[in-house]
């Protein structure tokens, strides 16, 4: 996988005077089963949150308030995005190294995922990640 196979997807806006909708169906909207739903609030200042890659997890990355950044890498290439709107999300091929920093005040990140937490699944070393894009590329 490579960076060109993470996009920002929009995602359809129901318009009310009462209060917009957005919703997100499996395979529809995003490109895999949702298996996990978490979400990560209350990030102090300048804290970064994510910081490894997945082996097979896809994900789909949406800022519910607020706002942060997103850094990926492919362990040839980086490439950031920032997210602030609750209808637009990122999804994240496996093999794609990420970092989440500069977290907005209140901000809440959702991130949907195509399998139930394994611990298997995480490369944490970016080195050991780099090793493994380096043979990927090759």
């Amino acid at each position: 996988m490579s960076l060109k196979d993470c996009k920002l997807i929009e995602l359809p806006i129901i318009h009310d005077c009462r209060g917009n909708l957005t919703i997100i169906e499996s395979a529809r909207h995003i490109p895999f089963e949702i298996k996990r739903v978490y979400y990560l609030y209350d990030v102090p200042g300048g804290s970064i949150r994510g910081g490894h890659a997945h082996k097979k997890l896809h994900q789909f990355i949406v800022s519910m308030s607020g706002s942060f950044d997103i850094i990926l890498n492919d362990g040839l290439e980086e490439t950031s995005f920032h997210l602030n709107r609750s209808y637009l999300g990122l999804y994240i091929s496996p093999m794609i190294w990420r970092d989440l920093n500069n977290f907005s005040t209140g901000s809440v990140c959702m991130i949907l995922a195509s399998d139930f937490y394994d611990e298997s699944d995480y490369i944490r070393s970016l080195d050991d990640f780099n090793k493994m894009a380096l043979i990927r590329h090759e």
